[in-house]
């Protein structure tokens, strides 16, 4: 396997479509997330303070306390995003052999963001990203709030390992990260042997993934200062339906 190391190279707005079709993932900086999504850095930013409240993770199964999260899900088409019903996360084995299986019952994200018109317009924005790579038509949204902190020494973010999600694509936002080291992204081809690694580190970049053609983790955060923390908004995109058991 060829895996090289460098900062992610950064899409060209005008080239994102082409990008993500030529090698099934693109990195983007936070002014031209803003760019694109008509949502501003002010804007994003006011959203931060809502990961201090995120309730523990009840269901790591390596006994591990260092994930927080918060769990909501969207029908977006076209401009329109529609909050849908409360509902457990839920995902095959087959893509996540840790916590496969299981319904995960999460609190939702807080409705002071969810009612926000910034919100509405970021979900937009990726859904016109995936309608671009996949053909347009209704994008059922997982949203995740994400905190690994560094309580039991090490925080894992993808504590499954390099893994699919099952969906089309991936939105991973870095929110913020503070005294940590690690949490190295890797993203693989899944059929080939190339593979790319490097830090997201700019709050509100993101990294796009064809959850189809490529593989991606995280590494573990080790402390690097007290009370250490790495924050992430992670949108998965799914055609015809959300991820359910009694759907398969």
């Amino acid at each position: 396997m060829t895996l090289s190391f460098s900062p992610p190279a950064l899409a060209i707005p005008t080239e994102l479509d082409a990008t993500l079709q030529q090698q099934g993932y693109a990195v983007l900086g936070a002014q031209h997330v803003t760019q694109l999504s008509g949502v501003s850095l002010a804007q994003l930013q006011a959203w931060c303070a809502g990961w201090n409240d995120l309730p523990p993770d009840a269901y790591l199964r390596d006994g591990g306390r260092y994930r927080r999260r918060r769990h909501s899900c969207f029908v977006v088409q076209g401009d329109g995003v529609e909050q849908m019903p409360h509902r457990p996360h839920w995902q095959p084995v087959e893509y996540n052999a840790l916590h496969g299986g299981i319904e995960r019952h999460f609190e939702p994200m807080l409705p002071e963001v969810l009612a926000q018109p910034a919100w509405a317009h970021l979900l937009a924005w990726v859904g016109r990203v995936c309608s671009a790579l996949k053909g347009a038509q209704p994008w059922f949204v997982e949203a995740h709030q994400f905190r690994i902190d560094t309580t039991d020494g090490i925080g894992r973010p993808t504590p499954e390992g390099a893994h699919r999600d099952g969906v089309d694509m991936v939105a991973v936002f870095m929110v913020g990260r503070q005294g940590v080291k690690g949490g190295e992204t890797r993203v693989f081809e899944a059929a080939g042997p190339n593979g790319q690694r490097f830090t997201l580190e700019e709050p509100w970049s993101v990294l796009l993934l064809d959850d189809a053609r490529v593989i991606h983790e995280t590494t573990p955060i080790q402390p690097a200062g007290p009370g250490g923390y790495r924050d992430t908004l992670v949108l998965t995109l799914r055609a015809g339906g959300f991820q359910a058991e009694s759907s398969r």
